[in-house]
């Protein structure tokens, strides 16, 4: 078996290192047979992108003037793959300049630094070509900024217009237009967002691209690849004849990610076939352009585990800072929706490809487009309605639906600390029933009414009462459903210290049909407690002093002690 390598994504070295390598060629087909200038290929991240970029540029780019005696092209690198059947596609092997740019490392907290960044990464392009400045075609004015830029030194204009110089020098000096890649193009701009110099990074990044891919007439053709489509009038409001592929759209639906023979082959090769089940459970789901497709990164990095455990692979890749940023300053309405998605179920909106940051926050619709768009949902069903295109949005797979689940795990941690817990327990423990509901109300209204409520909502808050009573271990005993006089009391907490008070927590749900008076909930919780005689539990352990609480749930809690 070959060996699988978690995290190549440079076509050159998975090929010169015999490493297992599921076959995209045909992308590269795909993109000469594209009529479009300029493609953009937005997709999630770890799908892929990389990898058929860096194939792409050493399929078409000339050898370099220091490589040609070595290796005079890189066709050696394609033997065996489908690619090589297509006769007409191979006579554009080896045959343009190419411009290659990875923005994926532009993650820095400030603009001047992100800036930076960009430099080194056009520092180093200028420099891989630097046999152009033996060329006499170049003048001495170029030249000398061509210099700049590799020394970094280059003022800010000489930036934007550094991919429109750079492919006139290559043609001039080849005779041949140019390609340019580039490859996670709207990385410096979600890391701005996420930072605060969003308007700085768009007018740059505006600048740039609209001065290498708007009417150069050195252009072969550009193709670049993100996550996102950044709302046209954001960055690519003057590029002309540009091709825009989402994963809504069914042009090279199957080149990003696995499709279900790919993945099938996979576990055949590596004995894990009869896993197959389970694993699209947890990995597919996901939908490009009507195609099933696999997370090929949480494909691999399961196949290549020692113990093959079903873990949330994916999700670990990214800090998902935007993602919790949009969640945590949504509004109720949203926080609603996320409670239905996590419980399985799917939501008909309105989804656009075109989408600014800044915007999402404003506009609670466009939510369900970014998050769909970077991979945290999927959509079916296209519906046309009142010239508004809307699909059913769901969660795609168990993976996902786990970084929800942390996201709402740390919307807890953050509204309720762990002070506000310990105030929590003691006021519980001492019988102040106004601050126990006033902070448990607090824990309610902001997280629980938007995570699981319905039919486990007693189960969910069971469980959060239970776990908040974690903290008492060593000085209190907790059981839950345990026998006590005529039934089962749902929470007792019992003290080491026979002296202090023991507590009884009974909670009631509130029913949607024929609701009841918050007051008569509360009094029958309290007769059940007094007529199961609940208390019988703690006073066989020797405690005399018993606090009992009840509590009514819905989308709000009430508690009352006594």
């Amino acid at each position: 078996m070959k060996k699988i390598s978690i995290g190549t994504s440079d076509f050159k070295q998975l090929r010169d290192e015999d490493l297992y390598y599921v076959d995209k060629s045909l992308f590269i087909k795909e993109i000469l047979a594209d009529t479009s200038r300029v493609v953009l290929l937005p997709r999630p991240r770890r799908f892929g992108k990389t990898l058929n970029m860096t194939m792409l540029r050493y399929f078409l780019e000339k050898a370099l003037e220091a490589q040609k005696e070595n290796f005079p092209n890189n066709s050696y690198l394609f033997k065996g793959l489908a690619i090589e059947q297509e006769e007409e596609i191979m006579k554009y092997q080896s045959k343009y300049p190419v411009i290659y740019l990875t923005f994926k490392g532009v993650k820095q907290n400030n603009f001047k630094n992100a800036l930076e960044s960009i430099k080194r990464l056009l520092s180093n392009e200028y420099a891989r070509h630097s046999y152009l400045l033996k060329d006499k075609k170049l003048t001495e004015t170029a030249a000398r900024e061509y210099k700049q830029i590799i020394k970094k030194e280059g003022n800010i204009i000489a930036y934007e217009e550094s991919i429109k110089n750079l492919t006139a020098y290559l043609e001039k000096y080849y005779k041949e237009k140019v390609v340019v890649i580039i490859d996670e193009y709207d990385t410096p701009v979600h890391e701005a967002y996420v930072n605060g110099y969003y308007e700085e990074m768009i007018s740059f990044m505006r600048s740039f691209l609209g001065a290498g891919l708007k009417d150069n007439s050195s252009l072969k053709k550009g193709v670049l690849t993100g996550i996102m489509l950044i709302a046209k009038e954001s960055i690519f409001s003057d590029i002309n004849n540009l091709g825009v592929y989402t994963l809504l759209k069914s042009e090279h639906n199957q080149s990003f990610g696995f499709t279900e023979a790919e993945v099938s082959k996979i576990l055949k090769d590596y004995e894990l076939i009869e896993k197959e089940d389970t694993v699209k459970t947890w990995y597919n789901g996901y939908i490009f352009g009507g195609q099933v497709i696999y997370n090929p990164w949480s494909i691999l990095n399961y196949v290549n585990s020692n113990d093959k455990l079903l873990e949330p692979y994916w999700i670990n890749t990214s800090s998902n800072d935007v993602i919790k940023k949009y969640l945590a300053s949504s509004t109720q309405e949203v926080k609603e929706k996320l409670e239905r998605l996590i419980k399985g179920e799917s939501l008909k909106e309105v989804v656009m490809e075109n989408v600014a940051f800044k915007d999402i926050e404003n506009h609670g619709e466009l939510l369900w487009s970014f998050l769909l768009f970077s991979g945290y949902l999927k959509a079916e069903d296209r519906l046309l309605e009142n010239r508004k295109i809307y699909y059913k949005l769901s969660i795609p797979n168990e993976e996902v639906k786990h970084i929800y689940e942390q996201i709402i795990a740390t919307w807890f941690e953050k509204t309720l600390s762990n002070v506000k817990a310990n105030q929590m327990l003691q006021a519980m423990l001492e019988g102040k029933e106004e601050t126990f509901e006033e902070l448990l109300n607090e824990f309610v209204i902001n997280i629980m009414s938007y995570y699981n409520l319905g039919e486990e909502a007693e189960r969910v808050y069971q469980a959060f009462v239970l776990g908040m009573l974690v903290n008492l271990q060593g000085e209190y005993e907790v059981r839950s459903e345990l026998e006590s006089g005529y039934g089962r009391a749902e929470v007792l907490v019992i003290p080491q210290d026979k002296s202090k008070n023991g507590v009884v927590l009974e909670f009631k749900k509130q029913g949607r049909k024929r609701p009841k008076a918050v007051e008569v909930l509360l009094k029958e919780a309290l007769e059940q407690i007094e007529e199961k005689r609940y208390e019988e539990a703690l006073k066989a352990n020797g405690v005399n002093k018993v606090i009992k609480i009840v509590g009514h749930y819905h989308f709000a809690a009430r508690c009352q002690a006594k």
